[in-house]
């Protein structure tokens, strides 16, 4: 067996090698290295994956949130609502903006942000929302954009986690993650399903005047060189990171396939365990992730345990040698830099116990079926050695 590894990039780059050194290669000897013709075929290459009409590049996933909400025009003061439950960068940006964060709780199911939740917390300063399609399962955008469109505000995708993803509205027609609202935010970090070979990110939008606008703030604010007609930042794609991603993306479906099968092998070889609940998804059948579920393309494959020393477990099996995370085991709200009066903790009841409850496991293109049995069967030992203690 090989080595278990949370993310296997070597072994993903073992197979398209040749292509990326070959477009690398090309990018130094033309010395193209910002904004060359690699980024804007990456764009449009992009574009028509997704089926949207306006890709902009940017530096990394923190700044493609940044530069959507300044795109927007939000001011200081304006509320924008977002799950407890995610990494900190949604959050993040909504501060360094002047902005006001309002943290809502998520659901115990798919972890995904509540929409009774983000109902309750409406308020006349609330100007957009941000979803994030967490560990790569597709939000629940028919209620988010039906709350949004009653209270006329903006909808943010975080689709950092979710790149690939479908979502079928109540008609049963799909859509990718991160076409549906306003605006959405990705990032190319190298562990995401959709990763180049340092930092990277993009903004997707279908609105041709957002559009223009955002390409300007990515690019210090000028639309015409040394003409700075907004305020911007720097913040655009490198040219051999788009070589990596124009790459990568004709695989996108291979990889998020794999991720899929990889997903279901573990959850039969878990199914048994009252201790484990594992990931599910939400498609036009109802509850489950089948065989041709396209909703979740598992960034990250993380179980709930019931009655489990989950500390334990993850020394467990760090000692067999088997990595494994914690994502995430802080609420936002309870961070030192988000802590706010306005918060109460009865708000919080599934974030708060899901950040005592959850693992995620070794997920990538490249697991193999025999890494995931031995990774299971350290699960069910722990488990059954442990029965009598908990």
């Amino acid at each position: 067996m090989k080595k278990i590894q949370m993310v296997d990039l070597q072994g993903q780059y073992a197979r398209i090698k040749d292509q990326v050194s070959a477009a690398m290669q090309e990018v130094i000897d033309t010395t193209t290295f910002i904004n060359g013709p690699e980024v804007q075929a990456f764009q449009s290459e992009l574009e028509d994956y997704l089926g949207v009409k306006h890709v902009i590049p940017c530096a990394n996933g923190t700044d493609a949130l940044q530069v959507a909400m300044m795109g927007l025009g939000l001011k200081p003061g304006d509320e924008v609502i977002t799950a407890d439950f995610t990494f900190a960068a949604t959050v993040e940006v909504i501060a360094l903006l002047g902005l006001t964060p309002v943290l809502v709780d998520v659901d115990p199911v798919t972890f995904n942000i509540d929409v009774a939740a983000i109902e309750r917390a409406i308020t006349s300063k609330t100007k957009a929302i941000v979803p994030v399609h967490l560990f790569g399962l597709a939000a629940p955008m028919d209620q988010i954009m039906a709350l949004a469109n009653e209270h006329n505000l903006y909808v943010i995708e975080d689709n950092a986690q979710g790149i690939g993803a479908h979502y079928a509205d109540a008609s049963g027609k799909k859509h990718k993650t991160g076409t549906i609202g306003h605006v959405a935010s990705t990032s190319f970090f190298p562990s995401k399903n959709l990763g180049c070979y340092g930092d990277g990110g993009a903004i997707f939008t279908n609105d041709d005047d957002l559009a223009h606008t955002l390409r300007g703030i990515v690019n210090h604010g000028m639309y015409e060189r040394y003409h700075h007609d907004v305020v911007g930042v720097n913040s655009r794609l490198d040219s051999l990171q788009a070589a990596v991603l124009r790459a990568k993306l004709p695989h996108l479906d291979h990889y998020n396939r794999a991720r899929r099968e990889a997903a279901a092998q573990y959850t039969k070889a878990l199914s048994g365990l009252a201790q484990v609940v594992t990931p599910t998804g939400v498609c036009a059948t109802g509850m489950g992730v089948c065989a041709q579920c396209d909703c979740h393309v598992f960034h990250q494959y993380t179980l709930r345990l019931i009655g489990v020393d989950r500390d334990g477990l993850v020394a467990h099996l760090n000692g067999l040698g088997i990595p494994c995370g914690v994502y995430y085991p802080i609420p936002l709200h309870a961070q030192k830099a988000y802590q706010d009066e306005r918060y109460n903790e009865a708000d919080f009841g599934v974030t708060n116990q899901l950040v005592k409850e959850v693992i995620s496991l070794p997920m990538h293109t490249e697991l193999a079926s025999d890494q995931i049995a031995f990774i299971a069967s350290a699960i069910k030992d722990f488990i059954n050695a442990n029965k009598s203690t908990l």
